[in-house]
């Protein structure tokens, strides 16, 4: 199991131990949510009741279902891997590492709070210092959304952005100098239903 999971980080580009990256695993999914919660008690008897009737299974999961949180876990567990140190932003931004936390208290930055300190995701990040419009964008973030959300969205191609008739992401329109103002406004609708 050791060898092929390090075949498989090495293979996504972590630089990481299987050993460390399980632990990083074996922390989101506590994190994330119960192993086999009972999705009836999220809502009052009348939801139960009109959910029922529209064909929804509000069973617990049973054991032999497969667990739905594992692409969460897998996903979180990589952004976490990847995700910088405030000393290791500092380093890239070229500032003090008191500078970051400044930026992150003003949501300049984005990043989480785990037992060793801040972490900042990676993605917001580029060879010559933050990403370009992402003051704007985050800005934008409602204030509930979590660093996982934020991460997806800004590493999913979305149709409204383009560069050279193919839709990119968030992340690859700011960085070839794409107006933040559209990004931004895409952003804002994060955790909206549609």
């Amino acid at each position: 199991m050791t060898v092929a999971l390090e075949n498989v980080l090495a293979k996504a580009g972590l630089r990481i131990d299987a050993a460390d990256f399980l632990t990083l695993v074996e922390d989101a999914a506590r994190r994330l949510a119960p192993p086999n919660p009972d999705p009836s008690s999220f809502f009052s008897a009348g939801q139960r009741a009109a959910l029922a009737e529209a064909g929804l299974d509000l069973s617990p999961r049973r054991d032999d279902e497969p667990d739905s949180r594992a692409p969460s876990v897998a996903a979180h567990a990589v952004l976490a891997e990847s995700a910088l140190t405030v000393a290791e932003a500092a380093r890239l931004l070229g500032v003090d590492p008191s500078r970051i936390r400044h930026k992150l208290g003003e949501r300049r930055l984005t990043g989480w709070k785990d037992q060793g300190g801040w972490r900042l995701p990676a993605w917001q990040f580029s060879e010559r210092g933050a990403l370009p419009g992402l003051e704007v964008v985050l800005a934008a973030v409602p204030d509930d959304q979590p660093a996982l959300v934020v991460a997806a969205f800004m590493n999913t191609a979305q149709a409204d952005l383009e560069i050279g008739g193919r839709p990119v992401t968030p992340r690859q329109w700011l960085l070839a100098g794409g107006d933040p103002a559209p990004v931004a406004a895409l952003a804002a609708t994060l955790g909206t239903p549609f």
